[in-house]
């Protein structure tokens, strides 16, 4: 693959990259570079997580990057993520890692590591109390939206001072050239950035992926997760699986993806903050060359679409109605996330355990 083609394949579908010159000189210079991406065990793997960050994964795998996916067990234990029970977040990550592979990314192609195998070192720890004192509290508070709090919330365990930290020493500790993640991960990145230079460990790159907007209707709230307006709203409206009704799992039958899609927030003519048009740009027309909207002959029958430009404006000029979009995004869903299905049918056991829990917690 040619320099242009890999970057091209490592920035497809990314929101942000700190930085692009900085991303050119290390694919340039190094073979195989290291990239990483931490998840919280937190629960069952929607669209956002499983085919926004995890296409991500597999396209910078292609890309030749030695890849770690990072189950931070300790992390989602102090953010108290499945009731903060370890046992009951081993088992989330032990199914995080079928979800992985059901959407494509072979197991021989990355490495998975637990922060349980990153904290039984005190070097680790020395680079935790190294980072919290190069910088301050009030930094460190501003970077808890990281873990889904807002901004200036007071009620929250002293433990969540050590997160941000934490995350930094990840970076430093597993020693990447890229940190990948979600904008909502963004502050903790570029904490990780600054005190790399004063410490004197090496300077990630960070990689940012959009916030799949979730299927409810983004109604004005009150929270605040960060200081930049449009980012904030970012957090409040992504696809979250506390939000009854908002998520996709991957591994939803055809009859839950099909009712929830009809459930779904999709305005007439409007395609600013409307997750049908969410999902068409950063799920569908990645996956595939074309986007099909079925509608009945009376109304001009199916067309086909290669770029979302001409999908939103068709859908702006009301070409196309909300109820055949909807059904359009749905057939597609279902085609996409057949493998992950047939994956879970075959074995059952990692979901059924996650299914279980689900229930009793």
């Amino acid at each position: 693959m040619d320099l242009e083609k890999r970057l091209n394949q490592i920035t497809k579908n990314v929101k942000e990259i700190v930085t692009i010159e900085e991303l050119r000189k290390l694919i340039e210079t190094e073979k195989r570079p290291k990239a990483y991406w931490g998840f919280e065990c937190s629960g069952l793997m929607h669209l956002g997580m499983g085919l926004v960050c995890g296409n991500k994964i597999r396209d910078l795998v292609n890309a030749d990057f030695d890849f770690t996916i990072f189950l931070a067990d300790w992390h989602s234990w102090i953010n108290n993520k499945l009731g903060g029970n370890m046992e009951n977040i081993k088992i989330c990550g032990e199914y995080f890692k079928h979800c992985f592979t059901a959407i494509g990314i072979p197991p021989d192609k990355v490495n998975y590591l637990w922060t349980s195998d990153l904290v039984e070192g005190s070097d680790y720890w020395e680079k935790v109390i190294k980072i919290a004192k190069e910088t301050s509290l009030q930094r460190v508070s501003r970077a808890l939206p990281i873990m889904g709090r807002q901004l200036k919330q007071e009620d929250i365990e002293a433990a969540s001072i050590f997160y941000p930290c934490m995350q930094a020493a990840d970076i430093f500790q597993i020693g990447v050239d890229v940190a990948c993640a979600g904008m909502d991960q963004r502050k903790a990145h570029m904490l990780a950035r600054d005190v790399a230079e004063k410490l004197g460990f090496r300077k990630s790159i960070s990689l940012h992926t959009p916030l799949l907007m979730g299927l409810s209707d983004p109604k004005k709230s009150s929270e605040v997760y960060d200081e930049d307006s449009d980012l904030s709203k970012q957090i409040t409206t992504k696809m979250s699986k506390s939000i009854p009704g908002s998520s996709i799992y991957i591994h939803d039958s055809p009859e839950k993806i099909q009712k929830k899609i009809q459930n779904a927030y999709c305005p007439p003519k409007q395609v600013e903050e409307n997750p049908m048009i969410e999902i068409i740009k950063y799920i569908i027309l990645p996956e595939r060359t074309e986007f099909e909207v079925i509608r009945p002959e009376k109304y001009g029958g199916n067309i086909g679409f290669t770029n979302l430009d001409e999908v939103m404006e068709s859908y702006r000029k009301g070409t196309i109605h909300p109820l055949d979009l909807k059904n359009s995004v749905a057939k597609s869903l279902i085609e996409i996330l057949k493998r992950v299905r047939d994956y879970f049918e075959k074995n059952p056991e990692p979901l059924e355990a996650m299914n279980k829990m689900e229930v009793t917690r």
